[in-house]
């Protein structure tokens, strides 16, 4: 006997379980979601009345209800492996392993729920594809510092993949072409593509060091030096700092900007090593900045 055996009878339950869905359903998910909401309409029903039937009819579904998600959790659990292996080709800077392993775990329970053995193939093979999804989908919402709902994280994915597909063979093609052929407008893939390259501000780099560590605060955006040319040349003007800057001055304008060999350090570093604030780093910089720029001028 299952759930859907005992609730057998009961027309509130059988017109939840015969209800059309809105979609054609390509999984079981519709049919356990609807059988789902069948029992827990039961419970409900249960809790409210004193009919005996009614009662039964409760105890018996839950009860098979409840060894179904127990099987379904053992089901899960079975790939647990997959989980790992797939967390420890996509781990990087955005998500540790151990994360992507917890997501991993979701998108294995999500495949138990809509495994349908008699199409004929394995489940690991079919929760294979639940568990990347899974994965990437959070490290799509991990990188953002615009969170993007899951439905347009794939309509961009699958437009991204289609322009590299075209770029590949060396098909000319043009944005309408490439968004028709995913089924979205051409003002819906101009609002996905603008959001590409979107980045956190505290998202790490290559050296460890966050995105907004490296952006200049208020008061140094005003510093016409500060822009990506001008830093590039404090390399090539070593003598000017020795001849204008005093020690502390030159000492965390190399460390901030990794000049003469040293690796780039955030300002709250190197005010933890010269027991000074972050601000109080940054005004030292700005000053010297200044006294720099002044001199050069000249």
């Amino acid at each position: 006997m299952c759930t859907r055996d005992a609730l057998f009878g009961l027309d509130e339950a059988e017109a939840i379980l015969r209800a059309r869905p809105k979609r054609e359903e390509r999984t079981r998910a519709g049919a356990v979601d609807r059988l789902e909401q069948a029992v827990m309409m039961v419970r409900n029903r249960a809790k409210q009345t004193s009919d005996p039937e009614i009662r039964a009819i409760a105890v018996a579904a839950s009860r098979h209800w409840d060894e179904a998600e127990t099987l379904r959790w053992q089901l899960a659990m079975s790939a647990m492996r997959i989980a790992r292996g797939e967390a420890r080709k996509l781990a990087c800077s955005l998500m540790a392993e151990e994360d992507l392993v917890q997501e991993g775990y979701i998108g294995l329970l999500r495949a138990a729920r809509r495994f349908d053995p008699d199409r004929g193939i394995r489940f690991t093979t079919y929760a294979r594809w639940w568990v990347r999804a899974q994965m990437t989908r959070a490290l799509e919402t991990a990188g953002r510092m615009v969170r993007l709902p899951g439905g347009a994280v794939e309509q961009l994915r699958n437009l991204q993949r289609a322009m590299e597909r075209l770029d590949q063979a060396g098909i000319d093609y043009t944005l309408e072409e490439v968004a028709a052929e995913i089924g979205i407008d051409k003002q819906r893939a101009n609002l996905l593509l603008s959001h590409r390259g979107i980045v956190s501000i505290d998202q790490p780099d290559e050296d460890g060091l966050k995105v907004g560590d490296r952006l200049p605060s208020e008061g140094d955006r005003a510093d016409p030096l500060l822009n990506a040319s001008l830093i590039e040349e404090l390399g090539h003007m070593e003598s000017a700092m020795d001849r204008v800057l005093d020690d502390r001055e030159r000492y965390i304008l190399c460390e901030h900007f990794g000049l003469r060999g040293r690796n780039a350090r955030t300002m709250a570093d190197i005010g933890k090593t010269m027991g000074l604030s972050r601000e109080r780093v940054r005004q030292i910089e700005s000053a010297a900045l200044r006294r720099l720029r002044n001199n050069i001028s000249v």
